[in-house]
């Protein structure tokens, strides 16, 4: 095909959609090539028990609720408008009183059994706010299609955890020195309801067991822990993904080998150790387990779809996380990532938490524009504007996040 009749279709293309949405498209020529227009649609609502209504239902069995980006904004994901990421079903009755913990395996010295209140008054109770994001967070965007719960940008949230430190009830059991790997074992059940199956049964290097951040916790923002969010006792791994964070949690196990629990072989959690071009078929022996998530950000202020006029100035809110020791940097752009401007970040208040940020954007004329969001952390590392690698299963989507905007 002739460059000029590239050049003929895509001002066809750009036309048409300048007419769908009313409006010309600022900096139209500087789009990446294949990057869709986000449009400014509108956010369906649903209800779950537990949940904002306003919450986005992907599944009900098992049961994986995401949160739309702009009931984000608070420092704080409120309890309600917490993402959920299960894999089985959430167990029932539960009698705080008589719920143990047992902390055992190959490489643990002795076993040990805690119920809840020894655990309470036996180690020091702390309080961190952590950031949680599934490992699949984004997982529509990729092309082709990655199976999987299709999350957009809410599979992420930041709370206030508290509880006690998983190195000093490891420290109290005894940890010998050939310790590999820590697993966890909840109480929720499979989904076929067969007894001898785990749903889940995921765990983190010994290293990042004994972070000072890795927590055993009981409440979320100074509340017991929502059910559908591990109620009534749960792990909290900041950096990691998500679904190393068990659960209804009931038993770890001190391994001196990696984990191999249900969702730690095969492809789950897993991406190609080397990059592979999209659509590609990965051997399992070639994909490599996820543990420290990318860098990432996300604007929740305003909407998706916001329409101002070309006096104003735009206020934009958002947070960024990293799993290295702090964000250093955000940055917005309105011209498709042609040029940056930065963003006022606030500072960390702990390792793993996300960071604030904002802005007030001008627009140099009516139109239609998108506001992207460009994070970098303390390790240099920053974001892709577009989709990284591609990956089988649609982990570790960290582009930039971004918003429509049109100006009257």
């Amino acid at each position: 095909m002739s460059k000029n009749r590239r050049k003929f279709i895509k001002d066809s293309l750009l036309g048409s959609l300048a007419f769908t949405l009313g409006t010309n498209i600022v900096y139209a020529k500087n789009i990446p090539s294949g990057l869709n227009i986000l449009g400014l649609g509108k956010t369906p609502e649903y209800q779950f028990p537990g949940k904002s209504n306003l919450l986005t239902v992907l599944n009900d069995r098992p049961i994986n609720i995401e949160t739309p980006a702009h009931l984000l904004n608070d420092s704080l994901t409120p309890n309600d408008k917490f993402f959920v990421r299960n894999n089985g079903i959430p167990p029932l009755n539960i009698e705080v009183d008589k719920w143990e913990l047992t902390i055992t395996g190959a490489s643990a010295k002795t076993t040990k059994k805690y119920s809840i209140a020894e655990l309470k008054s036996n180690f020091e109770n702390v309080s961190l706010n952590l950031t949680l994001e599934c490992g699949g967070n984004g997982r529509k965007e990729f092309n082709p299609p990655a199976k999987g719960n299709q999350w957009s940008t809410g599979a992420v949230g930041c709370a206030k955890w508290t509880g006690i430190r998983l190195r000093d009830v490891l420290n109290d059991v005894g940890v010998k020195s050939n310790a590999v790997y820590i697993g966890y074992y909840g109480s929720d059940t499979h989904l076929s309801g067969a007894e001898d199956k785990t749903p889940i049964s995921r765990g983190v290097p010994i290293h990042k067991a004994l972070e000072k951040e890795s927590l055993i916790v009981w409440a979320m923002n100074d509340q017991d822990l929502p059910v559908l969010n591990g109620y009534p006792l749960r792990l909290v791994f900041g950096g990691f993904p998500a679904s190393c964070s068990g659960k209804w949690l009931s038993k770890i196990v001190i391994r001196n080998k990696v984990h191999d629990g249900q969702k730690m072989n095969g492809s789950s959690y897993r991406i190609p150790c080397n990059p592979v071009s999209p659509g590609t078929k990965v051997s399992a022996e070639n994909m490599c387990i996820i543990e420290s998530m990318p860098v990432k950000s996300l604007i929740t202020y305003p909407k998706t779809g916001a329409t101002i006029k070309l006096d104003q100035l735009l206020p934009i809110s958002g947070h960024a996380w990293t799993s290295s020791n702090k964000i250093v940097k955000v940055e917005y752009s309105i011209d498709f990532g042609v040029s940056w401007n930065e963003c006022n970040l606030s500072n960390s208040i702990n390792r793993y938490a996300w960071q604030d940020f904002d802005a007030k954007i001008s627009f140099p004329q009516k139109g239609y524009y998108e506001v992207w969001a460009n994070a970098t952390d303390s390790d240099g590392k920053k974001q892709p504007m577009i989709l990284p690698s591609w990956n089988p299963k649609g982990y570790l989507n960290n582009a930039c996040h971004r918003i429509a905007v049109k100006v009257i």
